[in-house]
């Protein structure tokens, strides 16, 4: 139950953090890596995978 909690709290986070990266990106019109954003994304991805596998 606690792998379950602490999974959705860093998807939560890392979500917030592909915003981040995706804005970052935008602001800067596209002069950086776009890995900002997608590095954080895959994270996420995977952070969920394990929530929803451990129900």
């Amino acid at each position: 139950m606690m792998i379950k909690s602490i999974m959705l709290i860093l998807s939560v986070i890392f979500i917030l953090l592909t915003f981040f990266g995706a804005g970052y990106v935008l602001y800067n019109s596209g002069n950086v890596s776009a890995g900002y954003a997608v590095i954080s994304l895959a994270l996420s991805l995977v952070c969920i995978a394990i929530y929803r596998e451990n129900i």
